[in-house]
């Protein structure tokens, strides 16, 4: 492929039209620049333009491509595969997209738990509030990243519902984890309770265990879990 011969063969085409590099570029919506760079051959239009090009100089793409006119009559056949290669490089740059924002929110969910988790003590409920909307945008993100590894929508389904599965596991043991060697009280519980037989006993009920925190506010607090 000769790009100096292509360049010369659009600035031939231009000037046929009786067009300055300006008016060309307000009819493509591209910069005058952009068509300098395409008339020196230091630059060639992409295949979307290319489709665009060819049918506003009545010319077929192989001819664009050779640099010289063969015929008149525009190669219907390659034209319709340029259409269908510039919709499947649109198609490529929305799926790309895609993946970017679905990293960059997993990334930012991520940062949210690890910041809820580390700003708020476990007694505040902000903490799990918080490490939920993160889990959250964390799931949506990992939703819109895995598009092009898992194309069908039910596969990106359960992908996101095995992490939502993991999350909730390891929000579970570092619960218990805390509690257990710790003295933590837990984040993610359901319920909080007075013990009936001490009144002076919280009860932090979690989906697998109860943990009871001995004199709340007091120099001899304690933690544990019961049993």
């Amino acid at each position: 492929m000769d790009q100096g011969k292509i360049g010369s063969f659009l600035k031939q085409l231009r000037k046929e039209k009786e067009l300055t590099q300006e008016a060309l570029a307000e009819q493509l919506r591209v910069s005058s620049r952009t068509i300098s760079r395409w008339e020196t051959g230091s630059n060639l239009p992409d295949i979307g333009l290319l489709v665009e090009i060819a049918e506003f100089y009545q010319v077929s793409i192989p001819e664009i491509i050779n640099g010289e006119r063969k015929s008149e009559i525009m190669n219907q056949e390659t034209k319709e595969t340029a259409v269908k290669m510039a919709e499947y490089s649109k198609q490529e740059t929305r799926s790309k997209r895609g993946q970017i924002v679905g990293a960059l929110l997993a990334g930012f969910g991520l940062f949210i738990i690890i910041s809820a988790l580390v700003v708020f003590p476990s007694e505040s409920s902000w903490g799990s509030i918080y490490a939920t909307l993160g889990s959250i945008v964390l799931l949506v993100g990992i939703f819109l990243a895995s598009r092009q590894l898992f194309p069908k929508l039910w596969h990106r389904f359960a992908c996101v519902a095995l992490c939502a599965v993991l999350l909730f596991g390891v929000f579970t043991l570092t619960d218990y984890i805390a509690v257990k060697y710790s003295h933590q009280v837990p984040r993610f519980c359901h319920m909080v309770s007075w013990s009936s037989e001490n009144p002076d006993d919280l009860q932090y009920k979690t989906l697998f265990f109860t943990a009871v925190q001995h004199n709340p506010g007091a120099e001899d607090e304690w933690v544990e879990i019961l049993p």
